[in-house]
């Protein structure tokens, strides 16, 4: 299957099955927790503030209306609020609620265990080395923040005003 004798792949392949890897652990997470890919990956970027609108759909990559629908069934699930913008008045962000923040740190919690299973059998140096290419391919293409590394995430959830 176009692997060769050492099991290597191109480049492009190596992206496009490495994309195929991780979204299939993060659904798997997801699960884990009776959330979508799209929920996680949603609470995941409110972990850190609430986000306008716009911003968020720039952020996941989502026509607005599909990041409204999303926001819609993830209101109703509790787990994020809508609430008014304090620089616009016409203008809506996205928070988490308590339950949002707490569902979030764990399937975070979990989507990192799950994913950091996945180089296990490279050396430290080799794990060292990956993280160094897969960031500049990140900074490179400019990648927004969607999923940032364990131990520097700050769950912000509180109630509704």
């Amino acid at each position: 299957m176009g692997n060769g004798a050492t099991g290597q792949v191109g480049v492009v392949a190596a992206l496009v099955r490495t994309a195929f890897l991780v979204d299939g652990v993060y659904a798997e997470a997801g699960r884990a927790y009776g959330l979508t890919p799209q929920q996680g990956q949603l609470l995941c970027v409110l972990m850190h503030r609430p986000y306008g609108m716009s911003e968020l759909g720039e952020t996941l990559g989502l026509a607005k209306s599909s990041l409204t629908g999303l926001v819609d069934r993830t209101v109703r699930r509790g787990l994020v609020r809508r609430e008014p913008d304090p620089r616009d008045g016409r203008a809506v962000r996205v928070g988490l609620t308590d339950e949002g923040a707490a569902l979030a740190g764990k399937f975070y919690a979990e989507t990192c265990h799950r994913m950091e299973a996945l180089p296990s059998g490279l050396s430290g140096a080799e794990r060292d080395r990956l993280a160094v290419l897969l960031s500049q391919v990140v900074v490179d293409n400019e990648v927004p923040e969607v999923f940032v590394e364990a131990g520097t995430v700050s769950v912000s959830g509180s109630s509704p005003s």
